[in-house]
């Protein structure tokens, strides 16, 4: 399943709502069917991934990974572990997954259509270059006929439907710069209306980017496969009870990504800067 890519690996007010709205439907699905969902679908791997984008949080404080010596590995591992991840992904997944979205989207991703893209989903979730890779899907991009981009641009509209990434990448910068502040990560303290404020009005700036990179992220991703079935895998997408899947794994992908962000900066704050330990 791909998920929105762990936020273009950085460089949302909105998400805990999402969770409370999902949070009446009535779930039959049991934890052993949960589980065969996130392997089928490959939302496993879309999980683990978040760990990779661990490296680019000290950037919005104006550290590195380098600052923190050997405790960086450490700390990383244990914040980002992936059975802690996915348990929490299994829990929020319990109380708002209804049987017909599991049973429409395993259904799917379990076709043969449906596992080729989750094998190539997979392996663009874990890749480590992220910049040979994106500069790859630029290439394809500007050799690519309108045809096949159009699908790719579909496609991508209906894997974020509803807009949640912009929000997403809203809130998990304030969440971290947040508890970065509280963890006195930063020079003084940090006053959350005007973050709010900061991160609203660079809201539009990056909107646009954030297509284009999402659409070079997919032409590399997608390309072993045909446009027929970039198209087919769009109209899926389309299907309003796969829709309501996809928002829910995009709210609880953002929300273990924006609560475990906040975990590395307060972990974070215990490790005295440029010194190995």
């Amino acid at each position: 399943m791909f998920v929105l890519s762990s936020l273009q690996r950085l460089p949302a007010l909105g998400l805990m709502l999402a969770l409370v709205l999902w949070s009446g439907v009535a779930a039959s699905a049991d934890r052993d069917r949960l589980s065969a969902f996130l392997e089928v679908t490959g939302f496993d791997v879309a999980l683990d991934s978040i760990a990779l984008s661990a490296a680019d949080a000290p950037a919005m404080v104006d550290l590195a990974p380098e600052d923190f010596g050997v405790a960086w590995g450490r700390i990383t591992g244990e914040v980002f572990d992936a059975a802690a991840m996915r348990g929490r992904a299994l829990d929020i997944l319990a109380e708002t997954l209804d049987d017909e979205m599991l049973n429409h989207a395993a259904e799917f991703y379990a076709s043969d259509l449906g596992q080729r893209l989750v094998a190539v989903e997979n392996a663009a979730h874990m890749r480590a270059d992220d910049e040979t890779a994106q500069a790859e899907g630029e290439a394809l991009l500007a050799a690519m006929d309108d045809g096949r981009r159009a699908a790719l641009v579909e496609m991508n509209d209906a894997i974020d439907a509803s807009g949640q990434s912009l929000l997403a990448i809203q809130e998990i910068q304030f969440r971290f710069l947040m508890a970065a502040s509280a963890a006195g990560l930063t020079e003084g303290a940090i006053d959350a209306d005007m973050l709010r404020l900061m991160l609203a009005q660079g809201a539009e700036e990056m909107r646009a980017p954030m297509r284009a990179s999402a659409l070079a992220n997919a032409a590399q991703t997608y390309q072993s496969l045909s446009t027929e079935d970039v198209r087919a895998y769009a109209a899926a997408l389309a299907h309003p009870v796969m829709a309501r899947v996809y928002e829910l794994m995009n709210a609880v992908q953002y929300e273990i990504m924006a609560d475990r962000f906040e975990a590395l900066a307060l972990r974070l704050a215990d490790v005295p800067r440029a010194q190995d330990l």
